[in-house]
């Protein structure tokens, strides 16, 4: 590293964690409530200003490999977000390069920031393609050094906001929000309870006594621009607008809603999670079809509020299951909170504990019946199931974008965290690969780079 810095400018350094997704995952962008946790692996970045217009990225895997990207400003600068897109997408490395170049030109044409060269140094001890959010810790890290470098002010909701712009613009990557609001604004051994409509964050819930959230990587990676996650994304939208239509909204005030981002005129704030499970199954579940081609929503509704997905006429969409996974997974956070704060004062910590696996155990099915889970993840879920209370483990469930990742385990006690090790080690020699076992926390970036503002 010592060869990459020149050595008259300052550096300026920007740390993030990864996060746990304790509850919640996909329904994030339905405008659920959802559960996060800052795990303690974390991304490292270190900016540079430099007297020319170029940008020189570096990138540390492991030990001994480096990846490098070099683009100059000047062919980037006063382009649009999907401009810069396609000219990362045609470049070497632009794939990785994308999640900082992004918060770059984010800051570019949002904060009216004037290009300058950097040099960009990335460490990171967060495991990629996991599910744990190591995108959002490097957009986070990024931008934290940025505003120190580029002295900005930004609001505590206004640096994730930016980190998410860039993935959804730059990258193409159709995230939510939770991921970098949860790497920015956690705090260690805290759960962050986020409320997406669009950025509402609440008061941090401290774990309880002998409580503790531990998680194992399942080896299968983990990919939220893969296609499955944007079709269930792309689903639940297209459900919403059915619902939308049968409360008499009409297509220009959808239209309108997605062209200014301004929910609270149509239907529900324009989010399924507002709809209590009980009144959805009256009102919506039989209305709302189970398979749909792309091509008929088309011809018949035209709309989704959505802006950061398409839909693909040739393609079948599951509106039903898309749109019941929030309904239910918003519902069960509210009732997992309730058990968490009240789990202090009731004698009977078991019913309790048993009650909040049973929570994780059906946010976990959800994600089988809307077409993101996994045999893998199955599998791990299924060995905490065997194990059990007697164990001192009581829920599991697949994070983040499904599809693979990783599994999270609700633990009580000594017993609950030496099982889910036990878990994990059995899993590993069983399917002879390497994984990764999750424990421990830390605080967000807000507070770790407050020293460096």
């Amino acid at each position: 590293m010592s060869d990459f810095f020149s050595t008259d400018k300052e550096i300026i350094t920007g740390i993030a964690p990864g996060r746990l997704d304790v509850m919640g995952g996909i329904s994030d962008y339905s405008g659920s409530l959802l559960l996060q946790m800052p795990i303690r692996e974390l991304t490292v970045v270190q900016v540079q200003q430099r007297d020319d217009n170029l940008v020189r990225i570096q990138s540390i895997l492991g030990k001994k490999r480096a990846l490098h990207f070099t683009i100059s400003t000047d062919s980037i600068y006063n382009k649009t977000y999907e401009e810069v897109r396609k000219i990362m997408q045609g470049m070497e490395g632009g794939d990785w390069a994308g999640y900082v170049i992004g918060c770059i030109v984010v800051l570019w044409r949002e904060k009216n920031i004037k290009p300058i060269g950097l040099n960009i140094f990335i460490g990171s001890g967060i495991p990629q393609g996991k599910g744990v959010s190591s995108s959002a810790a490097l957009e986070v890290a990024t931008l934290s050094a940025l505003r120190k470098l580029m002295s900005l002010h930004l609001d505590d909701t206004e640096l994730p906001l930016l980190a998410q712009k860039a993935e959804n613009l730059v990258v193409g990557a159709p995230c939510g929000l939770m991921d970098q609001l949860s790497s920015y604004l956690g705090q260690k051994n805290k759960l962050l309870p986020l409320i997406c409509q669009p950025h509402t964050v609440l008061e941090p819930i401290p774990l309880p006594p002998g409580i503790s959230f531990c998680a194992i990587d399942s080896g299968i990676r983990h990919a939220v621009s893969g296609a499955s996650y944007s079709d269930v994304r792309a689903a639940a939208f297209m459900a919403y607008t059915l619902v939308a239509v049968q409360e008499g909204c009409k297509e220009e005030e959808l239209i309108l809603a997605r062209q200014k981002g301004d929910y609270s005129k149509i239907p529900f704030g324009g989010y399924l999670a507002n709809i209590s499970p009980s009144h959805f199954f009256q009102h919506y579940y039989n209305a709302i079809p189970e398979l749909m081609k792309g091509a008929d929503f088309i011809d018949r509704y035209r709309i989704s509020i959505d802006a950061v997905t398409d839909i693909d006429p040739q393609k079948n969409y599951y509106l039903r299951n898309c749109a019941l996974h929030p309904v239910l997974e918003n519902f069960r956070i509210q009732s997992f909170i309730y058990l968490i704060q009240n789990f202090k004062r009731q004698k009977d910590k078991e019913s309790l504990l048993l009650q909040m696996g049973e929570l994780m155990y059906q946010s976990h099915s959800g994600y089988t019946l809307v077409g993101l889970g996994n045999d893998c993840t199955d599998e791990l879920v299924q060995r905490v199931k065997r194990a059990g209370s007697a164990g001192g483990v009581y829920g599991a469930r697949i994070t983040g974008g499904g599809s693979g990742g990783t599994v999270v385990i609700l633990c009580y006690g000594k017993k609950g965290k030496d099982t889910a090790k036990r878990i994990y080690e059995e899993y590993c020699r069983d399917h002879s690969i390497g994984s990764y076992f999750f424990y421990g926390s830390s605080d967000g970036a807000l507070k770790l780079n407050a020293d460096k503002l």
